[in-house]
């Protein structure tokens, strides 16, 4: 089974040539801090072919069971999902971020606020403080689930999600800051090629740094050649 992605780094990638090296950052970081954060489904296939109204798409290897994902799976999204961001303060200075990640920060919210008040994954403790069906509903609804809350407990909420994504953008800027080699490496083979396997992605990025044990995959074998 495989699930694909609209990630930053393939769309952002895409666009070099007429956005150089900001599009080129901006983008790589994404897909860059998925890998090396430990419990991230790993890359399947990098494309900056255009499908649809996606300039590129990014397919991962789900887990075992993907109907069921763990705090530390859930943290590694947040992380690569604030990579496109963290590029942009540290290459180019925070007075110069921009809305591209508008997105990604609309998701980083979300998971952070559902692990606080849907699966009980903070200092809060193990409980459900909200229904889900509230969060998915519209704004009165969530306004007025807010509101049943007591003072204490909606602070408490807001800064459990603040630590959760404080610490994720965090690991996202040390990723950044000590690895841009590898990442200036992936994205020249990436304009090249268009295409990359995961297991090329990977072996690359093993040439500069180490890769968690968790997101490691074996080599996939190459299919024999056509006669």
């Amino acid at each position: 089974m495989q699930f694909v992605g609209k990630c930053m780094f393939t769309g952002l990638v895409n666009s070099i040539a007429s956005f150089s090296l900001k599009c080129k950052s901006f983008g790589a970081m994404s897909l860059y801090c998925r890998t090396l954060t430990p419990g991230h489904d790993p890359v399947q296939k990098v494309t900056l072919i255009p499908r649809g109204q996606a300039r590129g798409l990014t397919w991962f290897i789900p887990g075992e069971d993907p109907s069921l994902i763990s705090k530390q799976q859930i943290f590694a999204r947040i992380v690569g999902a604030l990579g496109g961001r963290a590029a942009e303060e540290v290459i180019f200075g925070e007075p110069e971020v921009t809305t591209g990640a508008s997105s990604d920060l609309q998701q980083v919210s979300s998971m952070a606020k559902q692990m606080v008040t849907v699966f009980g994954m903070s200092d809060i403790g193990p409980w459900a403080l909200m229904d889900p069906s509230v969060q998915g509903g519209d704004v009165i609804m969530r306004m007025m689930a807010r509101n049943s809350m007591s003072e204490k407990l909606a602070e408490d909420i807001d800064r459990a999600v603040k630590a959760i994504s404080d610490e994720a953008y965090e690991l996202a800027l040390s990723h950044i800051r000590n690895n841009r080699v590898a990442i200036d490496k992936i994205v020249e083979v990436l304009l090249e090629k268009e295409t990359m396997s995961g297991d090329e992605f990977r072996a690359i990025l093993s040439e500069y740094t180490e890769i968690p044990v968790q997101n490691r995959v074996p080599a996939t074998a190459p299919l024999p050649a056509a006669v």
